[in-house]
């Protein structure tokens, strides 16, 4: 049986990615990979990330890429147009230069196709990924997909959410913080360490955890 990583937003952060994968990791065929959305915005190289996830795919890793907010946003804008705004807010305008285009429109089919086709869980074992989080107030927080991109909580008390392990992305946090939600076994794992953000900010690398080693792995942006 192979292994099961998390990796967190990625934000346009190709190098990273591609080394992470590639060397940190080393990812193997017979390992699963669930990516927690966010490939695009804020860096630069939006496309150069999404390329390198179909391209593994296509090449018969078992990946997994879940929706993230700015996904929806750049779907959102597809769909209307009133959304670009705030899409343009958020950094969707440097992933329209990722792609070589200045119109939404103009997204070529394979990565439209690859954005409506994002899932906005997965669930292995008794760990469930999401972008961001549940709505713990609802009767199926597995029908709730704004909360899924976009709401986070430190805990959950829902029945259906009992007993398990969250694994998510959205809110970026410190390796030291991860690390310590690690080991204090928190039901709650967040595996956003800011790579984008850079250490300036406090964060600057991109992390993969090993779910069943509960082991984190990370490589800082140059």
């Amino acid at each position: 049986m192979g292994r099961l990583f998390a990796i967190g937003d990625i934000h346009g952060c190709y190098n990273p990615f591609k080394v992470l994968i590639t060397e940190t990791i080393a990812l193997k065929k017979a390992d699963k990979l669930i990516l927690l959305g966010d490939y695009i915005d804020r860096g630069t190289e939006s496309r150069e990330v999404i390329d390198f996830i179909l391209d593994l795919k296509a090449k018969g890793y078992n990946i997994t890429p879940l929706m993230g907010n700015h996904e929806a946003m750049l779907l959102a804008s597809y769909s209307n147009s009133g959304m670009l705004y705030e899409w343009y807010m958020n950094s969707g305008e440097t992933t329209l230069q990722s792609f070589g285009i200045e119109d939404i429109m103009d997204l070529e089919k394979k990565y439209l196709d690859f954005f409506m086709n994002l899932r906005y869980f997965e669930q292995s074992g008794d760990f469930l990924f999401v972008h961001a989080g549940f709505n713990d107030f609802v009767s199926d927080p597995f029908g709730d997909t704004y909360s899924m991109i976009w709401e986070s909580q430190l805990s959950y008390s829902h029945s259906l959410l009992k007993g398990k392990t969250i694994v998510h992305g959205h809110r970026p946090k410190t390796l030291e913080y991860v690390k310590k939600q690690i080991g204090d076994k928190s039901s709650v794992i967040p595996v956003d360490t800011g790579c984008v953000y850079g250490r300036e900010a406090g964060y600057g690398f991109l992390s993969a955890l090993d779910v069943n080693k509960m082991q984190l792995y990370s490589v800082e942006k140059e």
